[in-house]
C-alpha cells in the first residue's frame, strides 16, 4: 500500500483524482468498520452506515459512481441526527465522511476528529493509532497535515 512520497497528494487540493479518492476510501472504509460496533450498540436495526460502507468497496472497485455515493454519505448523517448517543452519532458523521471521499478526497480529514468523538481516550489512542499506521505514507500529510 505504500507508495513514493513524490507522487503525495497537494494538501490544498480537496478533491484528489478519482484513483487517489478510491484508494482513500478504501481505507476509510476499513477504519469505520472498527468502530461500527459503537453504532451498532445502539442502532442495531439502522443499515444505512454498512450500506454505505458496502457502497464505499463498490466506489473503490470502479463499480459505482459519486452520485449514489453522496446518497449514502447523507443517509449517514442523518442516522447521525437520528441517535441520541454522542459516540454513534459520531461514528455515523465518520462514514458518511468516509462516503463523502467519493466526492472529494478532503473528507479524509474529518474521520480522526470524528474518531475522537466516538471514543474514549484509552481506546481512542489504540485507534488513531492504527488509522495512522494504515493509511498510505502518500496519503499521511494529506490527511493529518505532518
Amino acid at each position: 500500500m505504500t507508495m513514493d512520497q513524490s507522487s503525495a497528494p497537494e494538501p490544498t487540493d480537496l478533491t484528489l483524482s478519482e484513483p487517489d479518492r478510491r484508494e482513500l476510501i478504501g481505507w476509510g472504509a476499513d477504519c469505520i468498520r472498527r468502530l461500527l460496533p459503537v453504532f451498532v450498540e445502539h442502532r442495531p436495526d439502522d443499515d444505512r452506515l454498512t450500506g454505505a460502507l458496502d457502497a464505499a468497496d463498490h466506489f473503490r472497485a470502479g463499480e459505482l459512481t459519486v452520485g449514489p455515493m453522496r446518497k449514502r454519505a447523507f443517509a449517514c448523517h442523518a442516522a447521525a441526527r437520528d441517535c441520541t448517543d454522542l459516540a454513534a452519532s459520531s461514528v455515523a458523521r465518520a462514514c458518511g465522511q468516509v462516503a463523502a471521499i467519493a466526492h472529494m478526497g478532503g473528507h479524509a480529514r474529518s474521520l480522526p476528529r470524528y474518531t475522537g468523538k466516538a471514543l474514549s481516550d484509552a481506546a481512542l489512542a489504540e485507534e488513531l493509532e492504527y488509522q495512522r499506521g494504515y493509511l498510505p505514507d502518500r496519503f499521511r500529510s494529506y490527511v493529518y497535515g505532518v
